[in-house]
């Protein structure tokens, strides 16, 4: 298991380096360092899919509240996401963490004309 994790980890934080590298939405560095903690970068990306849903393909489905994304950071919803795997629940993600990158993906909400 340990050696699992640490290829998940390796594999986060190779994942962090490349979406800097090509993402077309800047993440602030401190939301960076909470998705690299998080090993959110493993499955998603701001503004493509990867394993899961970009978080602006997130907010473009549904105008989510940060509160809500919340919820699903610890209880995810795979029905809402068909043609995608399920997202395991990360219960490990400090609540401040989670509702911090959940303020941070619903700025990404497509603006209104």
């Amino acid at each position: 298991m340990k050696r699992f994790t640490k290829m998940l980890f390796a594999a986060a934080a190779f994942c962090a380096v490349s979406t800097v590298a090509s993402a077309q939405v800047k993440i602030p560095a401190d939301i960076e360092a909470l998705l690299t903690k998080n090993t959110c970068l493993a499955c998603h990306r701001a503004d493509q899919k990867l394993v899961g849903p970009g978080y602006k393909e997130v907010m473009a489905k549904k105008k989510y509240k940060a509160e809500q994304i919340v919820e699903l950071i610890y209880a995810p919803k795979p029905a809402n996401w068909p043609g995608y795997p399920p997202m395991a629940a990360l219960a490990s993600v400090p609540k401040e963490e989670a509702l911090k990158i959940a303020q941070w993906i619903v700025t990404l909400a497509p603006k209104k004309k």
